[in-house]
């Protein structure tokens, strides 16, 4: 039942003029709640699952990096260690799996050191005298600084005469040399599609094939590929005086190995979407460029690049985020081998998963976490940003 009534008072802007004030019965009020809770009442068991498959892990993992869990006789038991596994990675049995064996700098090492250093500060001063500078954005600024200081001392010790990267940096090597090298024969692949030359469409699909395979169809591949006694190329070796080299006993050849069947799994999918960016960049500037006399360089720097580095950063971001899970290629190419030289962190918390220690495994992975989170929120917040502002 619904009454409409007129009334009148001071509350009215121009006095004279009647608004109406509708009353509502009790169905009416019912059926417009109903309305309202008629949305979420079906978002919310999507959002429960979602948060109950997504948040639930996270938590569950959490504790059991911080717990001892034991099968006992009838179940398992779980006794919490508090931080003990993660003492074991950075100071305790796990050390120089984990972060290493530390050397003392060489003079490279030192010189790498201390431009990085350099950079960082210039960086935080440059910050410091912007306009829209902050306390709270430079107090996280420094923290990122302080932290990517402390990666480069990792890895220049580990990496200098004497010393032995741990899976930590080996993961490192195999995201930002595989990226960085996946990203320019990706570009340059895509360069040379959208050129008029016989057969680039025929090119467009073949460069598409390794994307299609499993990685662990490529792991045997090239552990085929690479084994220079019984391998396809065995005849090629042969002659080169190669037979009795083996990829596998030396823990840079061995990592190379893995690298180069990750670099060739993923620079397709770098090609196809840097060939979409470039194919849909206007040709109205580049026909202009021509027309002032511009070479091929100066448009490929001053047009072409920038059109595509906010695809670039997105692109680079999800490949470095991707990357950071690899485990196919050195479980099955090396077994993480010789020693543990080919180990990433992925493989790393599966092994220690195999030999039943659940919270080192889970210590592991959060690592594994916090570093994936670290890298994406400085790539998105600073490299992608400043990248934006600079176009």
């Amino acid at each position: 039942m619904q009454v409409t009534k007129s009334t009148q008072g001071p509350a009215q802007a121009e006095p004279g003029l009647e608004s109406p004030v509708v009353v509502m019965g009790r169905s009416e009020r019912m059926v417009a709640w109903l309305e309202r809770v008629a949305s979420a009442s079906f978002l919310m068991p999507s959002v429960l699952v979602i948060l109950f498959l997504s948040i639930f892990p996270l938590v569950v993992s959490l504790y059991l990096s911080l717990a001892r869990l034991q099968f006992v006789k009838g179940g398992f038991k779980i006794t919490f260690v508090g931080l003990a596994n993660y003492r074991k990675l950075f100071v305790g049995s796990e050390k120089t799996h984990f972060l290493g064996v530390l050397a003392d700098p060489s003079p490279l090492g030192w010189l790498v050191f201390v431009a990085v250093v350099a950079g960082l500060v210039l960086s935080l001063v440059r910050y410091a005298r912007s306009e829209g500078a902050s306390a709270l954005g430079f107090f996280w600024r420094l923290v990122a600084s302080v932290i990517t200081g402390a990666g480069v001392w990792l890895l220049v010790r580990s990496l200098s005469p004497g010393g032995r990267p741990g899976t930590l940096v080996v993961t490192l090597i195999y995201v930002f040399g595989g990226v960085t090298i996946q990203y320019i024969l990706g570009l340059v692949l895509a360069l040379l599609c959208i050129q008029q030359i016989p057969g680039r469409r025929f090119f467009r699909v073949v460069f598409l094939l390794p994307m299609m395979i499993t990685p662990v169809g490529i792991a045997y591949m090239f552990r085929m590929l690479t084994d220079f006694t019984k391998g396809p190329f065995t005849p090629i070796w042969r002659a080169f005086g190669l037979a009795e080299t083996s990829w596998v006993n030396n823990p840079w050849t061995a990592r190379a190995a893995v690298m180069i069947g990750d670099i060739w799994q993923w620079t397709p999918f770098m090609f196809i979407v840097l060939l979409a960016a470039l194919e849909s960049q206007p040709i109205e500037p580049i026909e202009a460029a021509l027309v002032d006399g511009a070479g091929r360089w100066q448009i490929f720097r001053h047009i072409t690049l920038p059109s595509v580095l906010p695809v670039s950063t997105t692109l680079i971001l999800i490949r470095l985020i991707e990357a950071f899970k690899i485990i196919d290629l050195p479980n099955v190419l090396t077994n993480g081998g010789p020693g543990t030289a080919t180990e990433s962190l992925t493989l790393q918390a599966f092994m220690t998963w195999r030999t039943l220690d659940i919270g080192g495994s889970a210590a592991v992975a959060y690592m594994l976490l916090l570093v994936v989170t670290f890298v994406a929120l400085v790539t998105v917040n600073i490299i992608r940003r400043r990248v934006v502002e600079a176009l």
